[in-house]
């Protein structure tokens, strides 16, 4: 890791860690090291930017683009990459968050469901699409956080933006669970495409499963965990703490 160039680390991000947790736990792990290291001749305290590039939610896992030092200077043209996505979608109920976050407001009948219906739903939502983002998201709407208008109760609609699905394959149907993988381009909400696949089969549905494989060319096979970031630096996680 060079701090004086700066460093970009692959990162598996776990489940119910926020992308700003495992970004702080990063930074903390850095300055513990500097400050164990010979202080500098002109007696200037070290610091170190870290920031990551694309967020994802605490119940989802996969890979992070963590920037450090001079390279936060380039986080947003790792954001503007392309991300690749697993996981899976649980029809036959709504919830408001279009995940497991918030309860199951309402439940549907699948039995007339088809595979042929799912394939047809998942191809409808492929290429450009004019996406609604979720409003249990970090979305700013007059100064205020999106998810905070959510949880307080106030029912309220983002806007729409234009978004671009490059992928979306079907890989498995073991229903109530609808497997898939997806490329999509930045501003993505997987949430989103769960709720509009369910109302494209006159259903519900829910994220279920969420893990980012790739940014662009970057891989989560090449990702290091929490854990073996923090033996690099000498250190032990235990039961992943976040600080």
């Amino acid at each position: 890791m060079d701090l004086e160039k700066g460093s970009v680390l692959r990162v598996y991000k776990p489940y119910t860690w926020t992308s700003f947790d495992v970004t702080k736990k990063i930074q903390r792990l850095i300055l513990r090291k500097l400050s164990k290291m010979p202080k500098p001749k002109d007696g200037i305290k070290r610091k170190v930017k870290v920031g990551h590039a694309g967020t994802l939610d605490p119940l989802a896992t996969g890979l992070l683009i963590i920037c450090i030092g001079k390279e936060t200077k380039n986080i947003e043209q790792y954001m503007g990459l392309p991300k690749t996505y697993t996981g899976s979608f649980f029809l036959g109920a709504f919830r408001p968050s279009f995940d497991k976050e918030t309860e199951v407001t309402e439940s549907f009948s699948i039995d007339t469901i088809t595979a042929e219906m799912i394939y047809d739903a998942a191809n409808k939502l492929s290429g450009e699409l004019d996406q609604v983002p979720p409003l249990f998201s970090a979305i700013q709407k007059d100064g205020k956080r999106a998810y905070e208008f959510a949880r307080a109760g106030v029912e309220m609609e983002l806007p729409s933006r234009k978004v671009m699905v490059h992928e979306f394959e079907i890989t498995s149907i073991e229903l109530p669970l609808v497997y898939f993988k997806i490329t999509c381009s930045k501003g993505t909400y997987i949430r989103s495409l769960a709720r509009d696949f369910g109302k494209l089969l006159n259903n519900g549905a829910y994220l279920e499963s969420l893990c980012r494989t790739n940014i662009g060319n970057f891989s989560l096979n090449e990702a290091f965990t929490l854990d073996e970031l923090a033996e690099s630096f000498g250190e032990e996680l235990i039961n992943r703490a976040k600080n």
